[in-house]
């Protein structure tokens, strides 16, 4: 499913999320209509068919029924007031300001600068920390990551980031971020991205020696079938994009955080092909 920010229709919106939640898994429009309080079990087929529109409150309910937190749950409102709403300049106001939300929360999509992006934790996490210090130095910067990096391996990074795009420059040792968030396609991305993983792998073992205040582990051994596996992958993918969410709406950022979702085999198969 398409991020919330492509969509201007919110009715079209509702109707994507229903068809992807019914692909996963049994869902009807009963279990969405309850899920978001209504009474009527159709409720939520007769809203994105057209043939009722959503309160105040029905759209508070809605979002929280469909997962939306942060910036989403906003672009929603907006959305709905954009589709529902009869007066020209209200109208007009609430389509400015999804233009404006879309915009604070675009994503960058990169593709020849992939690779050499991905291939050191160095990149990421620079690019998040250089725009919190304006005026810094790079030695300064350095010291506040708590993997080995010096003042030029922090120099290098941010030329080679502000050269890509990836940030810009505004004034001397000052950066902002040039978009939220990254991407590559799908492909690329898995490839490029294979060696980042590994190394945060690592510097996730080494984290296990700060403060429980600080950190937080937590894992389930169990087994699965390959459809269990899929399932939850998509739960996995669907947590991940609300915490992206919630992330990209935080106005008092203060520190650099990593989140490794990792689900993988302890075991090779004990049924192979149907057989014992």
């Amino acid at each position: 499913m398409k991020a919330i920010i492509e969509y201007s229709d919110f009715r079209k919106y509702m109707r994507d999320f229903y068809e992807e939640r019914k692909l996963r898994h049994v869902f009807s429009w009963r279990e969405f209509s309850k899920a978001a309080g209504f009474t009527s079990s159709s409720y939520m087929k007769v809203v994105c068919d057209g043939k009722s529109k959503l309160s105040r409150i029905g759209v508070e309910r809605t979002g929280q029924a469909m997962g939306l937190v942060g910036f989403e749950m906003d672009y929603f409102r907006a959305m709905v007031n954009f589709g529902q709403e009869t007066d020209e300049a209200k109208k007009k106001a609430a389509y400015e300001e999804m233009l404006s939300i879309a915009k604070i929360h675009k994503v960058r999509v990169i593709e020849g600068e992939l690779f050499k992006f991905y291939e050191t934790w160095k990149n990421p996490v620079l690019r998040e920390l250089a725009p919190l210090m304006p005026g810094a130095t790079p030695g300064e910067i350095a010291k506040k990551c708590y993997m080995d990096i010096s003042a030029n391996d922090v120099k290098e990074a941010l030329d080679f980031l502000t050269k890509a795009g990836f940030i810009k420059k505004t004034s001397e040792n000052t950066f902002v971020q040039t978009e939220t968030s990254i991407k590559g396609s799908p492909e690329a991305t898995k490839l490029a991205i294979r060696d980042m993983h590994r190394e945060m792998a690592k510097i996730a073992a080494s984290s296990l020696d700060l403060a429980k205040t600080e950190r937080n582990f937590s894992g389930v051994t169990m087994g699965i079938s390959k459809d269990s596996y899929e399932q939850i992958v998509k739960e996995l993918d669907e947590c991940r994009r609300k915490i992206i969410s919630i992330a990209a709406g935080d106005k008092n950022i203060d520190q650099v955080y990593r989140l490794n979702l990792q689900l993988f085999p302890l075991t090779r198969k004990v049924k192979e092909n149907g057989n014992d």
